[in-house]
């Protein structure tokens, strides 16, 4: 299970912070576990009114999550989900997300979570997307990730007491 090893992230008084959740619309039962389990975590964190964008497909998050970053938002949370084919698409789009999303974080210095699935097959996905009989939940781990991110470099951005 990839989950194994994960860390147990307790994060506090992050109700102020502005996040943003974008999430592709490809496989939509997939997305749906994601998107729920994205907004269940930030209710539980008190951030009571993320935003919340759709968008075609996991290509299209990056340049999203970078307009967002640059408008103030704290974090951004990136969901999406890319199935193995026949061809190597898979592979471009893949790579292309990753090094997007990674970019836009490292240049703007806002947290992007990272919820993109990239599996070998729908079950693999469904089994991480959150839904009931899931193994896990991808789109609940990657707003608490973004979210501790955010806070950590709130901790920093303060002055020394």
């Amino acid at each position: 299970m990839s989950g194994k090893g994960a860390p147990d992230l307790s994060v506090r008084n992050v109700g102020d912070l502005r996040v943003a959740v974008i999430a592709a619309q490809w496989h939509e039962k997939v997305m749906d576990g994601l998107v729920d389990g994205a907004l269940r975590a930030l209710h539980d964190l008190g951030i009571d009114e993320p935003t919340l964008l759709r968008v075609p497909g996991s290509w299209e998050l990056p340049v999203v999550a970078k307009v967002l970053a640059e408008r103030g938002y704290d974090a951004i949370v990136a969901l999406g989900v890319v199935i193995r084919g026949g061809t190597p698409h898979f592979d471009y789009v893949c790579q292309g997300v990753t090094q997007g999303l990674t970019q836009v974080s490292v240049d703007t210095g806002v947290p992007v979570g990272f919820g993109v699935l990239t599996c070998d097959t729908e079950v693999q996905a469904l089994d991480r997307a959150g839904l009931p009989g899931s193994a896990e939940d991808k789109g609940h781990e990657a707003v608490t990730a973004a979210v501790a991110t955010a806070a950590t470099l709130r901790s920093v951005s303060e002055p020394w007491r």
